[in-house]
């Protein structure tokens, strides 16, 4: 199962909105066929692995596969008919599919048909591995998930606004690693006006990779300057979506779609893009996770509105003690432990000294909020 989890891993981001899969076919105790699910439209992990073996499998051939195998006939076929159809007679399985069409059935299927199958094998991580495809595919929404870099003391950058580097290089590849898994990257208009970062995964061996490149930006701040940001002029740019409101301007807005720039304009009474107008906006694309790399003050707004999902913290061990430091989180006024948010299904990865600690967010019944901290993004 953890060589299945390697194929799986393989086709890293190449698969949304359906999930990464890897499936083997042991014979006498030695893999002869792997196979990974193909991009969207294609074959998945157990066909291709069936494929790859390219003539029936012995008697006592075993597949071991990431997720449990399909049974509805799609684009490609119930994985479960080709599994009964090659003679395979024992099937070993890491996650149920979350699928509501498909959880368990794809299990009674194989045992009606005499086939012998073993779950939860390495169930934990299988489950991880998709983490995006499991939120889309019980939500019906994208997953909405946060960077942040801090010290240890929960620090963003000193009080000059210097950052540059809290977390070491490993972390920091790391977040490139995260970059390709997820289809869509977002940031706020400041981080763009004061970092102009280029928001694409870069990764030595491969290729650069572009998601869509969202920019929340209710005022159009990003498009007064002479100079333009980087997602606004590169190659990519055709992958630059600005999300605003119509305080912005329609001048500026046709200003970018001259520059070739994608406008998504969601109406609001204030300078503040609705949550939930772009995550109905990113389903209706088939955009099924979008990783939100700052800056502080979007991320703090998409806790306010109880719409971040998952949390990516990493921390170094670093301490600038000082209270003028420019913070995480800010304009929430919890009066007890209890109102606090959490973490759930926390899993920890060490990088050098850095530390990240990753999980899904949990909110608090009662959310005491600082109405005075939030103005226009």
């Amino acid at each position: 199962m953890r060589r299945a989890l390697e194929v799986a891993r393989g086709v890293w981001g190449t698969t949304h909105p359906n999930p990464m899969v890897g499936a083997l076919i042991v014979e006498e105790g030695r893999i002869v066929a792997e196979g990974a699910t193909a991009p969207d439209g294609g074959p998945h992990a157990e066909r291709l692995a069936l494929l790859q073996r390219g003539k029936p499998p012995r008697p006592e051939a075993t597949m071991y596969v990431t997720l449990e195998p399909c049974c509805t006939h799609g684009r490609t076929g119930a994985c479960t008919d080709a599994i009964i159809a090659s003679g395979i007679k024992r099937v070993v399985v890491g996650a149920p599919d979350p699928n509501p069409a498909h959880a368990g059935r794809g299990f009674e299927t194989l045992r009606a048909a005499g086939i012998e199958v073993i779950t939860g094998i390495l169930e934990r991580e299988c489950t991880d591995l998709n983490l995006i495809f499991n939120h889309w595919i019980t939500q019906g929404v994208p997953l909405i998930a946060a960077k942040v870099a801090a010290t240890l003391d929960g620090k963003l950058a000193c009080r000059t606004g210097e950052s540059r580097w809290i977390t070491n290089e490993a972390s920091r590849a790391d977040v490139h690693r995260w970059r390709r898994l997820f289809p869509g990257i977002a940031v706020g208009a400041m981080t763009v006006l004061k970092d102009n970062p280029r928001l694409t995964a870069r990764r030595p061996g491969e290729a650069e990779w572009c998601p869509w490149r969202f920019v929340f930006d209710g005022l159009l701040r990003t498009v007064v300057d002479k100079n333009p940001p980087k997602v606004f002029t590169d190659e990519f740019r055709e992958r630059t979506i600005v999300v605003t409101t119509p305080h912005g301007g329609l001048g500026y807005v046709r200003k970018l779609q001259a520059m070739g720039i994608k406008v998504w304009t969601f109406e609001s009474a204030t300078q503040r893009v609705s949550f939930a107008d772009f995550r109905k906006k990113c389903a209706e694309e088939r955009i099924a996770g979008v990783y939100v790399e700052g800056g502080a003050h979007l991320i703090s707004e998409l806790v306010r509105a109880r719409a971040l999902d998952y949390l990516f913290a990493y921390h170094a061990p670093v301490i600038l003690a000082d209270d003028k430091a420019k913070t995480i989180f800010g304009g929430m006024r919890p009066e007890k432990i209890e109102h606090a948010l959490r973490l759930t299904d926390v899993r920890h990865e060490s990088f050098g000294g850095d530390i990240l600690m990753r999980g899904r967010m949990e909110y608090p019944d009662k959310m005491l909020v600082d109405e005075s901290a939030f103005g226009a993004r």
